[in-house]
């Protein structure tokens, strides 16, 4: 138990990432523009990481595994990613054995951990919310919903992959949602307790946050297509596409999330003794009253991340370091003018059943516009091994511009099975005031 060092500022860092999706992807690719860098872990990464990291087959869960192995190779930096390991207790962990990390501490995770406490703490706090009640009791909660306003939103406490929420227009559907978490347990262990919410209405925003406990540097905000099929039908899902920045954050509602959520919430962990440092992601919603929180999440969001750190100019590495030591305050974070989208290609039936180990064409020229998410490499070749299977990000000057390329690379890629939305960004466009 040495508890952890500052770190390291000489030349050949090892660092290490854990998590194999598509964000980590993103987060090695800007990790690897800073020369300090000798070499990057993922564990477990993916086929598609390997060709930008060492892969090593060690679950992102496996907190003894990913510290034995820290420890064994001398990691200089850890960054994870997940949501299960940070609520689990990893950089705990690896902090006890003296390795820097880059995200909370369990203490602090909690707050994407458990639904309940985030709206208790906003509650306590004065940090503007849905209404809301808390049930761990089926009989109880299905009383409420026979007299809640509809619509209402029916949330699993617990993770959930992103997918733990359900919005119920008639009093059945809510009841169903409630049997289904709570007696049915789709969600596990997370759906032991419940918060039945206020239905919000308005535009939603992603914001990503950097944060030391003291200083708070927002991303550039973006905006999530979590519905599986065009015009937000479907099911939910981890996110189907995003554009950055999103055109509904004002400056003016950009100040006024400062004042009234993000530095609220931070003081509000601090007063509480859970103070948080890592990536702090605000899910908004901007309703007539003003901003308000839908959820926080206690890492950077999947697939936001794939057209926040695009637009990055700053070293990354260099401001997870700063958070880590506490000197987030010294560091010039700087974003591009740029806008950014991606879109996902995923398997057919996702987010349910579907089927894996179908080869995935890419072009040479596009690998580097590409993130890889639920990819394995089996007999030389990349192939399907998840749901969300690609995000296909392009970068320009205009958002129209940035589909229209992301698009075109996305028609220049398949697979068996794949499918993508056609309208990411469609209700963004709608909105801003650019011609071109």
């Amino acid at each position: 138990m040495t508890g952890p060092k500052l770190c390291k500022e000489v030349p050949d860092v090892k660092v290490m990432v854990v998590g194999g999706g598509g964000r980590e992807h993103a987060i090695i690719r800007k990790i690897k523009e800073n020369p300090e860098v000798s070499e990057i872990y993922a564990l477990p990464g993916n086929g598609g990481i390997a060709r930008d990291a060492v892969c090593v087959p060690i679950g992102a869960k496996d907190i003894e595994g990913v510290v034995d192995f820290a420890v064994k190779n001398q990691i200089d930096y850890a960054v994870v990613a997940p949501d299960d390991p940070l609520v689990l207790g990893m950089v705990d962990a690896l902090e006890a054995e003296g390795i820097p990390c880059f995200g909370p501490e369990k203490r602090a995770a909690i707050i994407e951990g458990s639904k309940a406490f985030s709206k208790e703490l906003m509650r306590k706090y004065g940090i503007p919310t849905a209404a809301y009640r808390i049930f761990d009791n089926t009989a109880e909660a299905l009383e409420y919903i026979d007299g809640a306003p509809l619509p209402t939103v029916v949330k699993a406490d617990g993770l959930a992959l992103g997918k733990g929420v359900i919005i119920a227009s008639t009093r059945e559907e809510a009841r169903d949602a409630v049997r289904s978490i709570m007696q049915d347990k789709a969600f596990g262990k997370s759906g032991d307790k419940i918060v039945v919410e206020e239905y919000l209405e308005g535009p939603e925003v992603s914001v990503l946050s950097f944060t030391d406990g003291n200083t708070v540097v927002p991303m550039v905000s973006s905006m999530d297509h979590k519905r599986a099929l065009d015009n937000d039908r479907g099911l939910n899902t981890g996110g189907m596409g995003t554009i950055a920045p999103n055109p509904f954050y004002t400056p003016e509602v950009a100040a006024e999330c400062m004042e009234k959520i993000f530095l609220p919430t931070i003081r509000a962990m601090n007063a509480e003794g859970r103070t948080f440092k890592g990536c702090l992601y605000f899910g908004l919603m901007i309703t007539k009253d003003g901003p308000k929180v839908i959820e926080y999440n206690c890492r950077f969001g999947d697939p936001e991340t794939q057209v926040v750190l695009p637009l990055l100019k700053s070293d990354l590495l260099t401001i997870m370091r700063a958070v880590t030591d506490g000197k987030l305050a010294d560091i010039d974070v700087r974003f591009s003018d740029e806008k950014a989208a991606c879109v996902i290609m995923a398997s057919k039936g996702y987010p349910l059943k579907y089927e894996k180990g179908f080869e995935i064409t890419i072009p040479d020229d596009l690998y580097d516009k590409v993130y890889v998410a639920g990819a394995a490499q089996k007999d030389g070749k990349l192939v399907t091994s998840g749901g969300r299977v690609l995000g296909v990000t392009a970068v320009a000057g205009s958002l129209k511009s940035a589909l229209n390329k992301a698009y075109e690379e996305v028609s220049r890629i398949s697979f068996e099975g794949a499918f993508w939305r056609k309208d990411i960004g469609k209700r963004a466009i709608a909105v801003s005031e650019e011609t071109v």
